[in-house]
């Protein structure tokens, strides 16, 4: 492992010495000229006789070097007005530059990408920056405006059934999506059963996602990351803002601690579906209630013009009740504590501490018995970053983490009248660490290469007992390890490396391959995300899970940027795949590893998406072909069967169209081979009760799926009187009323038993929805 930090050092140390001597840094932050907020992928140009540039990182930083002279430099940002100016470079300087918002312009020019060859330059496959002003246009279920649908909606993301905010990735799962808020994971980004995600757009700002060259940085799971910041709130000025919906209402209040240092943000939102439920004639059973809220609190504080301080959490829950016989809660809540700091002019440093919580109960009452089930899963994590600007042809990444996970998987708890009787599932304790390092380098004017280097590891710990099973899940051995006792290690490099190659300046070829570990598992047998999930870690009989993909891509801009066309090809292989044995039990089981099968997979397939970017028409059409195949020892006699998330076919069509000043109008159209899934081939009878027969794994499939959402935005006419702005947004999920499968169920028909009919159930048919928004 030595071997690789030396070579990254050594081409370093060549980059450094070989630079200009007469070479300075222009260095600083890029913000928003009305609320102070800091812009993430700001684009910085100095023009000599070759433009040299750099973007701004997460924290809104940048630095570029430049020989002394004089240059005209350029900053640019989607939605603003860009800020050109001419500079005097004779020694090192710092800069905030303030941009001012096209808001009040027209909206033609509020899509605009910051540079029309960004995507053909950047070595980076598989990463989507989302336009978070579509996200507010495109038309959603219930009118709750939402960045995992949008993501649901590009090619290689697919969602994980009907309305659900769960999404698959490569023939990935939902669990293999690595979810960040503020740099905390979400392990359950979803309310009301996956209908809507925790992420309120309120609060939002930027979105970053990767499904192929994951940067070093990101670790922890097999398919994706999802990147999503929080607003930092209006160093200015007092500002209010929210709107009614008819599932739920939002408010956003932001405003400075002191003027142009520091600035805080409270954001929430709440469903009233258990009001409704209350106007429901009583019936003597008890509480009936179904409801979540989430908040999201943030402040920041500049400390000096090199450090600066913040402080992020999230809060949100979802309850249940169905009068006295069930309930259940669940929810997420994350604490991120950040420094920044700025060493000289070009080495950014950020350290955090992170803290993250998922849990659910549930409680249910069966005659004088009642049972509870608690679970979850917590997180404490340390993480040091550094962005080195070398030269304008050098950056590196370099940092690493150590995160302490405590576990609980699911402990039963049954009360009846004579005591309560206690099923314990044993709390599982691990320490995960890594350490990361990435080189960005521009080896010529045609070529880029990202590569670099992530090594993880797991310890997992005591107290407990821990089980080796036989072929058959039988327990054959017994260990018992005390309090911090390591139980067993894994260590795992993870290569990464992009390359793009400009065959000129509208097209360019790419290439990627990268390795992800993922040591941490949800034990789950559903195809969606659901709060009764159980976590593990890595154990004796659990492996970590580990991804090795290739991809090839061709990019190619039309009409001066305004089209930009892209395609990937990808394999993936897999390595420790978990499935699970027929009829198994993964909640309340201490022995649920003996459930448990093993094997490999492939994920294989073409990416396909043309876009349009500028103009009052805007939006895409993307397609996807792909397989996704399993190998576990103990299903399909050792063969390749499908896994449940194969779709063979999938398209989406995106329309954004700005009618004028005041109105938009938006259409989504999406269509997907149905799920594999596994039916009946058989019955017989036993004791007078019918039994199903079932042969190989996944040999079915549901019907192929599709539907129209249509969505419209009015703005309210300005008026010069009036401090406030607001506008209705309008929409209508599944305009053309399909009645896709949400379930399929099998039964014997009722006038002739020897026939087995099938019952579809269908969600959601023509669901219109109104939001009033309003900002002050």
């Amino acid at each position: 492992m030595r071997n690789y930090f030396l070579f990254f050092f050594l081409v370093l140390s060549s980059t450094a010495f070989t630079q200009d001597k007469r070479a300075f840094t222009i260095s600083g932050t890029i913000k928003d000229a009305g609320t102070g907020e800091t812009l993430i992928g700001a684009n910085i140009v100095l023009y000599a006789t070759k433009p040299t540039g750099t973007l701004t990182n997460a924290y809104g930083f940048f630095s570029v070097n430049a020989n002394e002279g004089t240059y005209k430099m350029s900053v640019s940002f989607t939605g603003y007005v860009t800020d050109t100016t001419t500079i005097l470079i004779d020694k090192n300087q710092h800069l905030i530059i303030g941009l001012q918002s096209k808001a009040e312009q027209l909206k033609t020019v509020t899509v605009s990408s910051n540079r029309r060859t960004d995507n053909i330059a950047k070595a980076i496959m598989g990463g989507d920056k989302l336009n978070l002003t579509e996200v507010n246009k495109i038309p959603v279920l219930l009118g709750e405006k939402d960045v995992l649908k949008m993501i649901q909606l590009m090619p290689g993301y697919k969602s994980a059934g009907e309305g659900n905010s769960g999404f698959n990735v490569r023939g990935g799962g939902t669990e293999q999506n690595l979810i960040l808020l503020d740099e905390a994971p979400v392990y359950n980004a979803s309310h009301l059963f996956g209908f809507f995600s925790t992420f309120n757009s309120d609060a939002i700002k930027d979105v970053i996602v990767y499904k192929g060259g994951m940067p070093a940085q990101y670790g922890g799971r097999l398919s994706s990351v999802v990147d999503i910041r929080m607003k930092e709130g209006n160093q200015k000025k007092l500002d209010l803002e929210g709107g009614l919906g008819v599932i739920a209402s939002r408010l956003k209040v932001s405003a400075p601690i002191v003027k142009d240092k520091g600035s805080f943000i409270i954001s929430a939102r709440r469903t009233y579906a258990d009001v409704f439920m209350g106007l429901i004639k009583d019936t003597g059973q008890g509480k009936r209630s179904l409801y979540f809220y989430d908040i999201n609190l943030k402040a920041n504080y500049k400390i000096s013009k090199k450090d600066r301080i913040f402080l992020s959490g999230y809060f949100g829950r979802d309850e249940l009740v169905l009068s006295n016989q069930f309930s259940t809660d669940w929810g997420n809540k994350t604490a991120t504590l950040r420094w920044n700091h700025v060493f000289g002019n070009s080495l950014f440093s950020n350290t955090s501490l992170i803290f993250s919580n998922f849990d659910y109960k549930v409680r249910v009452k069966s005659g004088n018995d009642q049972f509870r089930i608690f679970s979850k899963i917590e997180d404490l994590n340390f993480k040091q970053d550094f962005d080195w600007n070398i030269s304008n042809k050098s950056k590196l990444k370099l940092g690493g983490n150590i995160i302490k996970h405590t576990i609980a998987p699911g402990t039963v708890t049954v009360a009846t009248n004579t005591g309560g009787i206690a099923k314990p599932v044993q709390n599982r304790f691990s320490i995960e660490c890594a350490l990361y390092a990435s080189h960005e380098f521009k080896a010529t004017d045609k070529l880029e290469i990202i590569y670099g280097v992530r090594v993880s590891s797991l310890d997992v710990k005591g107290a407990g007992k821990f089980y080796t099973y036989d072929k058959e899940g039988n327990v054959i051995s017994t260990a018992s390890y005390a309090k911090g006792k390591t139980v067993v290690s894994y260590l795992n490099a993870e290569p990464r490396f992009s390359a793009s190659y400009k065959l000129n300046e509208l097209t360019s070829l790419k290439a990627s391959y990268n390795r992800n570990v993922q040591n941490l598992h949800l034990i789950t047998n559903a195809t969606a995300n659901a709060p009764y999930d159980v976590w593990l870690p890595s154990t004796n009989n659990i492996k970590p899970e580990i991804a090795d993909q290739f991809a090839v891509g061709f990019y190619k801009n039309y009409w001066q940027g305004m089209y930009e066309f892209s395609s990937e090809i990808y394999y993936k292989a897999l390595q420790n795949q978990i499935d699970y044995r027929n009829a198994a039990v993964t909640l309340g089981n201490d022995n649920v590893e003996s459930e448990l099968l093993y094997g490999t997979g492939r994920a294989y397939g073409l990416e396909m998406m043309m876009r349009k970017k500028t103009g009052r028409l805007t939006g895409w059409v993307g397609y996807t072909l792909s397989k996704v195949e399993k190998r576990i020892d103990g299903i399909n006699n050792g063969n390749y069967f499908n896994a449940r998330q194969d779709r063979t076919h999938d398209v989406s069509v995106v329309v954004i169209y700005d009618v004028n000043k005041r109105w938009n109008v938006s259409a989504t159209w999406v269509y997907t081979t149905g799920n594999a899934v596994t039916f009946p081939t058989g019955k017989y009878d036993a004791n007078g009760q019918t039994v199903f027969l079932y042969s190989g794994r996944n040999t079915s499939r549901f019907l192929a799926y599709h539907r129209l959402d249509l969505g419209a935005t009015l703005e309210a006419r300005k008026n010069k009187t009036r401090r406030y702005q607001s506008s209705w947004t309008f929409g209508l999920f599944n305009a053309y009323g399909r009645e896709n499968a949400y379930t399929i169920n099998f039964r014997e028909n009722k006038n002739d038993p020897s026939k087995s009919e099938a019952v579809r159930t269908s969600l959601f048919r023509f669901i219109p929805s109104v939001t009033w928004n309003f900002k002050f």
